[in-house]
This record gives structure tokens, C-alpha cells and sequence, in this order.
């Protein structure tokens, strides 16, 4: 009886965990989607095929209100909808395993083996990361090509919604066109997710003695820092890989491939290129920390519940 009695239990936490992260993380992107797609398009303003050399966006002021002119305010949210469908299994996986290659990679007490513990808080993360982007980077991609499509009326836009720009792209790519960028996007996700749940896990170890019943405001100012921290030091592999998905669908290509796209960006301004849109991270963090931070609290929830 007790040999089955573990697995069991595995699987219902694995349950809890998908659910309990997908709920967090549906709320707090559509929270932020509006930053989301500002940086979006920030990052792909250069090689889109939409925006005429004279009518880019000189920042992320400049192209909120610019959006909310020329598009309409609703359209901030353009594409919010895949990115919740997206990123429901995305983060809800990336939870999950997390829990699941932390059990092996990392199986040492924080206090007495403070270093092994980093690293292994490290390992896990960017392992969870790495497991899961190829379930979901079509959605991934099909987000991106929505967010950076910047037609008014229905026939200005590239593609009408999820179903058509993924059929589009298929039919004129085949599946290689819908994980353009899936290399360099696997590197980008292990670096952000290190620094996101292991910086996360190692952080709360340390700074609270209790973290589930720790000020919420202390955890959420925390969860801030770490994820704005994450993201930045993966932000230059995260333009270098949404510039290769703009690619897809179209007769020239601008890049031969990820090397080639990253001297190009380079010669454009130096290392301020990759950067572009970087500061909406620090908005667009307060996602990622609310995600960390909702987890935290109905975790406890269900525990207490149990």
C-alpha cells in the first residue's frame, strides 16, 4: 500500500502546482499586458515590415500613447489572449518541474550548505525553464508576431487572431517557421529562469524566516527586485530571438541566423540595442513578482485547506 501511496501524492502535488501557477499567472499578465506589448514592440520595430523608417517609436512613452491613438486603447492588450493561453501551461509546467528537479538537484539544507543550495536552486530553475518551452513556443511565437502587428482595421492587419497566423506561417514555413528562434530562446529561458526561481527560492531562505506567512508587501518588493534583476541579465537573448520570429513568413530575411542577428543588432547602436524597451522590465516585473507572490499565498491556502 505504501508504494503506491507516494507516487500518488507526487501526482496530486504536481496537480496543485500546475493549477495553483496557472491561475497566478493568468491574473497578473493581463495585469501587465499592456507593457508587454510596448516592449514587444520596441524590440521588433526595426525589422517590421509595418513600421516605415520615419514613424518608429522613439520610446516607451512616445509609442503608449501613439498606440492608444493610431490603434486604439483596447489594442494594448492585442494578443493578451494567447498570452494567457500560453502562458497558463507555460508557468503552471515551469512550477511544476521546478518542484520536480528540485527534489534531485537540489536536496540540500539551505542553512548548512548555503552554496550547493544556490546552485542547485539555480539548476532547478533554468532545468524547468528548458523542459518546458517546447510544449508551448508556437504559442510563444504566435504572441509575438500578434503583439507586433500594428494594423487598425481588419484588412491592415498581418493575421486575424491565433488560428490564422499559426495556419499562415505553417503554410509557408512549415513547422520550422513557428520555432524560428528556439535555440537561442532555450538559452535565454535557462538564464532567466536560474536567476527568476532559483534567485527566488535561495532569497526567501535568507530574508524571511518564515516565508509563507512573511508581510506580503516585504515578499511582493522582494519578488520585484528579482524578477526586474532576471530579466534584464536574459533581455539582449530575448530581443536577439524575437527579431528571428519576425522572420518567419517572409520571402528576405534580414538574419541568417542567431550569431548573424546579434552582430547586425550590435552595429545598429553597440549593447544599447539589445536593450531596447529594457525599462518596461521594471513595469513589467511587477507580473512575474505578483505570479511568485499569488503562488506563495495559495499554496498556503490549500495547505491549510489540507
Amino acid at each position: 500500500m505504501s508504494s503506491h501511496g507516494k507516487p500518488k501524492k507526487h501526482g496530486k502535488d504536481f496537480i496543485k502546482d500546475f493549477l495553483v501557477g496557472g491561475v497566478s499567472a493568468a491574473v497578473s499578465k493581463t495585469a501587465v499586458a499592456p507593457i508587454e506589448r510596448i516592449k514587444i514592440l520596441l524590440q521588433v520595430q526595426d525589422i517590421s515590415q509595418q513600421i516605415a523608417a520615419d514613424k518608429k517609436y522613439k520610446g516607451i512613452v512616445d509609442c503608449f500613447v501613439r498606440v492608444c491613438r493610431e490603434q486604439g486603447p483596447i489594442t494594448l492588450w492585442r494578443g493578451n489572449l494567447v498570452n494567457v493561453i500560453r502562458y497558463f501551461p507555460t508557468q503552471a509546467l515551469n512550477f511544476a518541474f521546478k518542484d520536480t528537479f528540485r527534489k534531485y538537484l537540489c536536496p540540500f539544507d539551505p542553512k548548512k550548505e548555503m552554496g550547493k543550495f544556490f546552485l542547485g536552486s539555480l539548476a532547478s530553475g533554468g532545468a524547468a525553464g528548458a523542459t518546458s518551452l517546447p510544449f508551448v513556443y508556437p504559442l510563444d511565437f504566435s504572441r509575438t508576431r500578434l503583439a507586433a502587428d500594428v494594423g487598425k482595421a481588419k484588412h491592415e492587419r498581418e493575421f486575424t487572431g491565433l488560428g490564422n497566423c499559426l495556419a499562415t506561417i505553417f503554410k509557408k514555413d512549415g513547422l520550422l517557421g513557428l520555432y524560428r528562434g528556439f535555440s537561442v530562446s532555450v538559452v535565454g529561458i535557462i538564464v532567466y529562469r536560474a536567476c527568476y526561481f532559483g534567485g527566488y527560492d535561495f532569497g526567501k531562505q535568507y530574508l524571511f524566516k518564515d516565508f509563507r506567512n512573511a508581510n506580503a508587501l516585504f515578499l511582493f518588493l522582494f519578488a520585484e527586485v528579482n524578477t526586474t534583476l532576471s530579466g534584464l541579465a536574459s533581455y539582449p537573448l530575448d530581443t536577439v530571438r524575437r527579431r528571428l520570429m519576425m522572420q518567419s513568413g517572409r520571402a528576405k530575411r534580414a538574419y541568417t541566423g542567431t550569431f548573424d542577428c546579434m552582430s547586425k543588432i550590435y552595429a545598429e547602436k553597440g549593447l544599447r540595442a539589445f536593450y531596447k524597451g529594457a525599462l518596461s522590465n521594471v513595469f513589467r516585473g511587477t507580473g512575474g513578482a505578483l505570479v511568485l507572490v499569488l503562488y506563495e499565498k495559495i499554496q498556503k491556502f490549500f495547505l491549510q485547506k489540507h
